[in-house]
């Protein structure tokens, strides 16, 4: 991608692939994808991916965009529940409502990759992404505290989760797809196995979106048609 962009135009899938020759799981991941959109490895990545996946998703469904926009707005709800002073989000809550009713005028496409390459609005929105998935948390506490290694929940999402630049974990994960009722679709390449790993969140539904897993980092794919 280009130095100093932070979501890419899509490439051939096979752009992800090593120099030396490919193994069975990445020809496995060529079969069944045929583009990669690579997203700086900021330690960002995966909200940055998992918004702007979404929104690609739902930008020709005016029902569906109008959907989210409305969680959006409804989410702020669970941040004050939490104890956040409404100054700590109001901008970032703000900024995620201007990027989808900018996505609801011309260009779509060109928009939303124009304003997630726009430094202080694509991190605003990934600030508070993060600030919900903080809030989700400790929401249900009684449910996640035991998934965390930290002193306490609290401190986990204070450290961990609303710090920009802080790695995401499973939970998080979890956290943030439970908080906007959006299934997502993990492909990872790590581990030694020779096949692809696949992880539905939450299991048994229908993901809109598709993320690539690979040494720590996110990036977005596109499945190929299906062939009937």
């Amino acid at each position: 991608m280009d130095a100093g962009g932070l979501v890419s135009c899509a490439e051939d899938v096979s752009s992800t692939f090593p120099e030396k020759t490919p193994d069975a799981k990445y020809k496995d991941l060529s079969c069944q994808f045929s583009c990669v959109r690579k997203v700086r490895g900021d330690g960002n990545c995966f909200y940055r991916a998992f918004c702007f996946a979404h929104l690609e998703s739902v930008l020709h469904n005016a029902r569906a965009l109008q959907r989210f926009k409305d969680q959006i707005v409804q989410s702020s709800k669970d941040l004050t529940s939490t104890g956040f002073d409404e100054t700590s989000f109001q901008h970032h809550l703000n900024t995620v409502i201007d990027v989808v009713d900018q996505c609801q005028a011309d260009d779509p496409e060109e928009t939303l990759l124009r304003l997630f390459n726009h430094q202080v609005t694509s991190d605003s929105v990934v600030q508070y992404l993060r600030l919900l998935t903080s809030a989700h948390l400790q929401n249900h506490a009684d449910f996640f505290c035991n998934f965390v290694e930290a002193p306490n929940l609290q401190v986990y999402c204070h450290q961990d989760v609303e710090t920009m630049a802080m790695e995401c974990d499973h939970v998080d994960i979890l956290a943030l797809t439970q908080a906007l009722d959006i299934c997502i679709h993990i492909v990872s390449m790590d581990g030694d196995e020779q096949e692809l790993v696949h992880h539905i969140i939450p299991e048994g539904s229908e993901p809109s979106l598709h993320l690539l897993y690979q040494t720590s980092h996110y990036n977005i794919l596109y499945p190929r048609p299906l062939i009937h």
